[in-house]
Order: structure tokens, then C-alpha cells, then sequence
């Protein structure tokens, strides 16, 4: 990732109230656990678009599913080790004004991060996924500007892991990352279990998991490795040493 054993400070950028938790919960739980700060962005509750389980009651509204997700996702992000913010961007289709994305910029310089997390670049199904990849991307790179001032100073140059879409061969993502969350899922099978609004996506999560742990183990892993995420890296990985 960055040459760090664990990174000091990771910041994840999520579409949706809940992508952090399906696609990232193991990573997150995994990182706090060994001593980051992990600060989760929110850009929007996925409030019209990804809140199935909430508009199944006829009387729902905009608000109450808004205030709901918060809910949510709150509470995920507490159980996996995560400080949550939230910007209310909407969704379907997401909207980053440019406030927002001075807002997204001053996050990163604070957080002085070693490590991005976000969506992959290209998603037919979701293109809320794709704004927020480029929204990082283009954040990654103001934020590192010595020319552009604010109150924190400049950052380096995080790595960014995109975390795997729901379906990774209609995205062009190819893995080049299996993270074994062994011994962090339960934590995330509790964050799962908050999202209520997406209750039919906990046993995908948790099958796709353990395939991704077969896979972990078949490219050198340990054998005690029973659950794992996929992620791939945006910029090569530095070292000093070939193996």
C-alpha cells in the first residue's frame, strides 16, 4: 500500500451510505483494528436509488429514509472503527457542487491520508460510483498542490485502492490486492447487518467473501484464510526490493 505496515491515516470516499460497508467493511475493520484512523466521506445516503428496504412502506419519505441511512451507516462505521461524515449530495444521479468539492479537498489536507479508498472508474450499472472515483482522483490531486492554500498544508502521494464493484466484469476490474479480513468478519457481518434499507445484499457480501478467501489462499495465503476482499491499486506500488 505504502510501504507502512498499517497506515496511519486512510480516508474512504463512498458513493452511497453504504457502499463503505459491502465493498470496504473488511479493509476498514482490518485497518482500525491495527491502529489507523479511518474517516469515512459519504457523498450522498443513496437515499432515492439504493434504499429498496425503506420504500417498501408506501408512507416513506425523502427525509425519513435520509435520516434512517444516517442512521445506518453511523452505526456500521462504529462497529467497523470508522468516523463517518456525511454531505447530503443526493443520488441518482449524485451531484458534487464545487463548495462540496472545496469540502472534499480540505478533508484530505486534514486527514493527511496514506491511503484512498474509493469506487472503481468505470460502472455501466451506477454512474454516481464513477463521479465519486473522479471526484477523488481530482480532490487527490488539488489537495497535493502547493499553489492552492487552505489551513492545512499539501499532501503526498496516497495510493488509491479501488474496492470490487458489484459486477467486477462489466466494470474492468481486475484485482491485484486480496485482503485477508478473517479476522475482522464478524465485525463487518455486524455492519452489514445495520443497513437495513439493503438487507437482500448481506448474503452476497458474505458469499463473494468467501470466494475471495478460496482465491487468497490459492495465490499464496495462508490456509487459515476464510474471508477476504478484492481491491485494485490506481498507481504502481514503490519498492526497494523486487520480491
Amino acid at each position: 500500500m505504502t510501504g507502512k505496515s498499517s497506515p496511519r491515516s486512510i480516508v474512504v470516499l463512498s458513493a452511497h451510505s453504504g457502499d463503505f460497508v459491502w465493498r470496504a467493511g473488511g479493509a476498514i475493520a482490518h485497518a482500525a483494528e491495527t491502529g489507523a484512523e479511518v474517516r469515512v466521506i459519504c457523498l450522498s445516503f443513496g437515499e432515492r436509488g439504493e434504499s429498496q428496504g425503506l420504500w417498501a412502506d408506501p408512507d416513506m419519505t425523502l427525509e425519513t429514509v435520509k435520516i434512517a441511512r444516517r442512521k445506518e451507516a453511523s452505526e456500521a462505521a462504529d462497529i467497523l472503527g470508522a468516523h463517518i461524515e456525511f454531505l447530503d449530495l443526493g443520488d441518482y444521479p449524485l451531484n458534487v457542487t464545487s463548495s462540496a468539492f472545496d469540502e472534499i479537498v480540505d478533508h484530505l489536507r486534514r486527514a493527511e491520508p496514506d491511503l484512498l479508498l474509493t469506487h472503481v472508474a468505470n460502472d455501466p450499472y451506477n454512474r454516481d460510483h464513477n463521479l465519486a472515483h473522479e471526484t477523488l482522483l481530482r480532490a487527490r490531486m488539488v489537495a497535493q498542490a502547493q499553489g492552492h492554500k487552505t489551513d492545512a498544508p499539501p499532501i503526498g502521494a496516497p495510493q488509491i485502492l479501488m474496492f470490487e464493484p458489484h459486477q467486477p466484469e462489466m466494470c474492468g476490474f481486475v484485482p491485484n490486492l486480496l485482503l485477508d479480513i478473517t479476522g475482522v468478519f464478524d465485525r463487518k457481518q455486524r455492519a452489514m447487518q445495520c443497513m437495513s434499507a439493503q438487507q437482500h445484499l448481506v448474503d452476497y457480501y458474505t458469499d463473494l467473501a468467501q470466494r475471495r478467501g478460496v482465491q487468497a489462499v490459492r495465490n499464496g495465503g495462508a490456509r487459515s484464510i476464510r474471508y477476504a476482499e478484492a481491491h485494485q491499486r490506481v498507481f504502481p506500488v514503490v519498492s526497494e526490493e523486487l520480491i
